[in-house]
């Protein structure tokens, strides 16, 4: 006899899809709480920004009369011509970049240079030297030792002063020498030295290739810091053509505000429009070059810093 119909097997039991678990009422206040927090901190940070930017973009009567809040009055690119018609400045800013990118190569090199043997468990004494490297970090000479020591090394009044005695932070030692340790396996050295790789071999071509984050990260430390300072050209330079941007920049805000007594009202009224104007067209283009720099930088940023300052 000929079965007509066959059996039908049983579907398998399609699991239930689970639901998203919804948040507790005290969840959800505690995020509505942290976005309120970020978006006024975003506030505080990003509002300035906007008010230096608008008046840059202004006029200098909209500027000194205090009529400018986010939005530029009377539009007018006034203060970028002067700034960027006077030599000193377009000088400051040649020199304020070759000090940074010479600096940063410079701190770049001798931080790898530091941390890489430090960060090798085979290299012997590597403990104490980096005990007296965070000594240098707690307990410094101060200002008056540190201009002796330049001004005895004939580096007083010269490009030398502003690179060389802040060529290596302590803090970035720490964070190439972590990296290296906890980042790169052990196995990686072993291998190069089973094929006859010298440590400047293994350095170029394994180590260098596998830490450009944290390269990134202190590449960007270092050039920030170089670019923003100021004190040391203060105090080491007396040569007008080395002055950096940042210097330029106080001697013009500050030193050129005070009026002259040969001047008449109008004058005075004038130079003192034009110098609320350049205060903040010079903040922009002080400020240019670095947001240039970070969207370069910034997806190596996080890892970087985050794999170099947390393990142990």
């Amino acid at each position: 006899m000929t079965m007509t119909t066959a059996a039908r097997k049983p579907r398998a039991a399609v699991p239930a899809r689970p639901g998203r678990v919804r948040d507790s009422r005290v969840d959800r206040l505690f995020m509505v709480a942290v976005h309120v927090l970020l978006v006024t901190f975003l506030a505080v940070v990003l509002v300035p920004l906007i008010y230096i930017v608008a008046s840059s973009l202004s006029s200098a009567d909209a500027v000194s009369s205090g009529r400018v809040t986010l939005w530029p009055v009377d539009f007018s690119l006034r203060g970028y011509e002067v700034a960027l018609s006077d030599p000193q400045i377009v000088t400051g800013f040649a020199n304020s970049l070759f000090y940074t990118v010479v600096g940063t190569l410079i701190s770049v090199t001798l931080t790898i240079a530091i941390a890489y043997p430090l960060s090798r468990k085979d290299f012997f004494g590597r403990n104490l030297i980096t005990r007296f490297i965070v000594f240098t970090m707690l307990f410094a000479g101060g200002v008056i030792p540190t201009y002796l020591v330049v001004k005895s090394l004939g580096m007083i009044d010269t490009r030398w002063a502003l690179i060389v005695p802040n060529a290596i932070g302590v803090w970035q030692v720490i964070i190439a020498r972590t990296y290296l340790r906890h980042a790169i396996p052990e196995e990686l050295y072993e291998a190069a030295e089973l094929d006859g790789a010298s440590d400047l071999r293994v350095l170029w071509s394994v180590v260098l290739p596998l830490a450009k984050p944290m390269i990134a990260v202190i590449a960007l430390v270092y050039a920030i810091a170089q670019w923003n300072s100021y004190f040391d050209a203060l105090i080491y330079l007396k040569n007008d053509d080395l002055y950096p941007l940042q210097l330029v920049l106080r001697n013009i805000l500050i030193l050129n505000t005070q009026g002259d007594s040969s001047m008449d009202v109008a004058t005075m009224l004038e130079r003192q429009q034009m110098a609320d104007l350049l205060k903040y067209s010079l903040i922009v283009i002080s400020t240019v070059p670095v947001l240039l720099i970070y969207p370069f930088v910034a997806r190596h940023f996080t890892k970087g810093v985050m794999l170099g300052a947390l393990k142990g």
